[in-house]
């Protein structure tokens, strides 16, 4: 020690948590044969404390060391083990031990959990570090790791002997900008979207870059400093198929090893329901045409006998042909996997806002006569007036890209549909359009056709194919738009942005820190084999090889402050600004359960992050000289949404209001807004004549072979219509996936540990969260059996929980996890 006085040694005793790499570990690229093993040597593990009140005699001041020790004592359970370690440590000259110092000389990485020190005498209290990384052989690192208090200090505030070792950790997250990474980096940095295609596989894998341009604008994604492909140097090379759980990440941003576990799990189970030789015990089918409805359900337990199965979606389980029905159909405008897409109709005719240089003129041929007959007795400007009229309005986004797509093998209409509230609260859709570019080119306007309710003969039959090309519609928008963008792409940037400017000392760091969780990895694993070309998503939804690039047209109107809930809501004309309602805005469609639901789950997240910030930050001033707090607000501005920078909307973040605002819509997105988009998916759309991802043909004309066939056969010229019975499959099966919980998630208003802080009050507010979202979930419950709310379990009898806080793992349609983590 550097205390040379002659007063007695007194030591510290402390308990080390850490597991060790598993087989089942695939955070390396090395992946561990069954019977290989690492064992974890105690004395080649180095621990020093630093202290947190005596700085060092140089210029650094740095909080000075305690001497040496080394783990011992190993006590085994399963793959975690627990270490004594003993210190030499004389609180009198040295004062509170603030962080600690780690070195492993071992051969293998471990995943240190925590250091806990026991208090010496009756009046310290015990000493946490909630450490949760991996620890890589000291060989691997370019300086030493260390692990600070469990303590939350804004930079001014932070006692003087650790402020250089807080700096010091942060420039070394944020690295040099260059280089390939590797899988024992820490390095949190940025690129844009360069690694969708794969150019050196030919032309028709090329993709554009999406971010860093005006054509092509988009949040960025965390660097891995690839190489560039040698057919396109703007291009990243790709990892071959087999190597994707190597995609190279900041080591702490990589699924756990249990996750991992499950992951891989429902994977290959996915997989095998696809591929599976079983697939014959199909019947006499081809593997590209289910025949019946009948057929369609043969793929779900019980199923045929011999067939692996896939679970009975949610949508199905209760009532086997209520989906197709208008009420249907309506309720899940509400409450379905995409609730957020419904809009208020406020003119008539609808008209477009596509250019009529290039586009013409893209005026909406729904008459008046084609639904004034449908409104109760009012006439349509009455109807408006009230807020009885709303749309589905997908005319505009997909026009532009008809032309292309209907040259695949996809086929594709640009939609509107109106719908109107009717006295019971349930919507009617009242009449659907379905538009293509004129065949003389697109200045010239759309060719429309409209089609009303029927329930009987050709008429029915189109009626509903109608409402399965608006149900494609939807299932891209959702896919690509509320899902893919407006969650994982634009949560990225803040991820990335909070790790290089946030120490893990900042208490915005701290509460923001559970809402980053696996999202990072989760998307890099999709760019590697979702989205990129010839990918699930491109096989599966209607844009094709498109589809990123229409994300990118689409992010040129994401507004920052319109992602709050009430904003949206009052967006889109479902809601509108009212002070003396609980929200502070006013439904105009009462039973919106998703509206509902999230309003309530909106203001407990801004309530609990409002007596958070105001623990730390007592007035405006102090926000304004957090130097990180500046730093991460303008990082992510300027640089993670960098193609937005210079759009006037963006929080000045110079009031606490500003940062509660800001952090609010960040933990929603995170956390409900992407619950509420992505848990649905298996449950709604695995039956997928409910929600049809691509159509291989457009609307039969009278007079054709395939007009006739639909007089005669409806659901067989339906299911003609819609993806087929193999593409079917694998949608499916990337569905049950996605919308599957592991075992190890961690829903809003839980942690992954009890002592994540040490403030007393914080945790104090923080329970205060829990009991609310608690109460939430009870009205919930209660709402789903109030009959009163009849789009909250609808004609198929599913009650609406995707905005239920908890869950059990498996296949759920509930439960809110912290983050983004699949």
């Amino acid at each position: 020690m550097a205390s040379t006085d002659k007063r007695e040694i007194k030591m510290i005793n402390g308990t080390v948590l850490l597991m060790k790499k598993t087989p089942l570990d695939l955070g390396s690229s090395q992946l561990l044969a069954p019977h290989e093993t690492y064992e974890i040597l105690g004395h080649k593990v180095i621990l020093q404390l630093v202290s947190s009140v005596h700085g060092d005699q140089g210029k650094t001041l740095k909080g000075e060391l305690g001497n040496p020790s080394h783990l011992r004592d190993e006590n085994k359970s399963g793959s975690e083990s627990k270490f004594c370690v003993i210190f030499e440590w004389d609180h009198e000259v040295l004062g509170a031990p603030g962080a600690f110092i780690i070195k492993n000389l071992n051969t293998s990485e471990f995943y240190l959990k925590s250091l806990t020190l026991e208090a010496s005498d009756p009046s310290q209290d015990t000493v946490q570090f909630v450490c949760n990384s991996w620890v890589y052989p000291a060989e691997k690192y370019k300086s030493d790791r260390i692990f600070f208090v469990n303590q939350a200090w804004l930079p001014s505030e932070t006692p003087a002997a650790l402020r250089v070792y807080r700096e010091e950790e942060l420039l070394l997250l944020r690295g040099n900008g260059t280089g390939k990474l590797q899988e024992w980096d820490r390095v949190y940095d940025y690129d844009c979207y360069n690694d969708l295609g794969d150019p050196d596989n030919g032309p028709l894998y090329a993709r554009p870059v999406l971010g860093g341009s005006v054509e092509y604008p988009y949040p960025r994604r965390g660097r891995t400093g690839r190489p560039p492909s040698k057919a396109d140097p703007n291009s990243e090379s790709r990892l071959p198929q087999i190597a994707s759980f190597a995609i190279y990440v900041p080591r702490d941003e990589k699924f756990s090893p249990l996750k991992m576990t499950d992951v891989l799990s429902n994977s290959q189970k996915a997989i095998a329901q696809v591929f599976a030789p079983q697939l014959a015990s199909l019947g006499n089918l081809s593997l590209n045409e289910f025949n019946s409805f009948d057929d369609v359900l043969k793929v779900y337990e019980p199923g045929t006998p011999g067939f692996l199965k896939y679970p009975t979606p949610h949508v199905i389980r209760e009532e086997k042909s209520a989906w197709m029905s208008d009420e249907e159909f309506g309720r899940e405008t509400l409450a379905g996997l995409n609730p957020v897409c419904i809009t208020g109709l406020k003119e008539f005719p609808l008209t477009s806002k596509l250019d009529p240089k290039t586009f013409g003129d893209q005026t909406s041929k729904i008459t008046r006569e084609q639904i004034q007959n449908q409104l109760d007795g009012m006439t349509i400007e009455q109807a408006m007036e009230v807020n009885r009229l709303f749309m589905l309005n997908y005319h505009d986004i997909v026009m532009p890209y008809a032309r292309k797509v209907n040259t695949s093998h996809s086929k594709i209409y640009a939609s509107r549909t109106v719908l109107f509230l009717q006295k019971d609260g349930t919507l009617k859709p009242l009449a659907i359009e379905l538009s293509l570019p004129h065949p003389d080119g697109d200045q010239l306007g759309a060719i429309s056709k409209v089609f009303t309710p029927a329930e009987n003969g050709v008429e029915g039959a189109l009626w509903q194919i109608a409402k399965a090309f608006v149900a494609i519609n939807d299932s891209g928008v959702h896919q690509l738009l509320s899902h893919w963008l407006r969650t994982h792409a634009s949560v990225e940037p803040f991820v990335i942005a909070a790790n290089r400017q946030l120490s893990v000392l900042h208490p915005v760091y701290k509460l923001l820190h559970p809402h980053f969780r696996d999202t990072m990895h989760i998307n890099a694993l999709a760019r590697q084999a979702v989205l990129n070309a010839g990918g699930i998503v491109e096989k599966t939804v209607f844009p094709g090889p498109l589809s990123m690039e229409l994300t990118s047209i689409a992010y040129r109107d994401w507004v920052f402050p319109d992602q709050a809930l009430p904003a949206e809501l009052v967006k889109r004309g479902v809601a509108v600004e009212d002070p003396s309602s609980k929200h502070g805005v006013r439904l105009l469609i009462e039973d919106y359960p998703y509206a509902v639901d999230g309003l309530e789950i909106w203001s407990a997240i801004k309530s609990w992050v409002q007596e958070y910030i105001c623990l730390y930050y007592k007035s405006d001033d102090m926000l304004q000289v957090d130097t990180e707090l500046q730093a991460w607000w303008k990082e992510l501005r300027e640089v993670g949404h960098g193609d937005k920078k210079d759009e006037p909307w963006w929080p000045k973040m110079q009031t606490r209001q500003e940062l509660i605002d800001s952090v609010t819509i960040i933990i929603w997105m995170a956390s409900a807004l992407h619950a509420a988009v992505n848990f649905g998916q298996y449950p709604y759309g695995g039956f997928a004549p409910n929600r049809p991802g691509m159509s291989r043909r457009l609307i039969p004309e009278p007079g054709t072979p395939e007009y006739e066939e639909l007089k005669v056969n409806p659901v067989k010229g339906y299911l003609k219509t819609i993806t087929p019975q193999f593409q079917t499959l694998i949608g499916i099966s990337a569905l049950e996936v996605l919308s599957t919980h592991t075992s190890d998630e961690i829903y809003l208003g839980q942690r992954d540990s009890a002592e994540w802080t040490k403030d007393k009050e914080a945790l104090q507010a923080f329970e205060r969260f829990g009991k609310k979202l608690a109460e939430i979930e009870e009205n919930i419950t209660k709402m789903n059996n109030d009959k009163k709310w009849k789009n909250r379990t609808g004609p198929v009898k599913m009650p609406y929980t995707l905005l239920y806080p908890t869950s059990e793992p498996g296949l759920t349609a509930k439960g809110i996890p912290n983050s983004i983590s699949i």
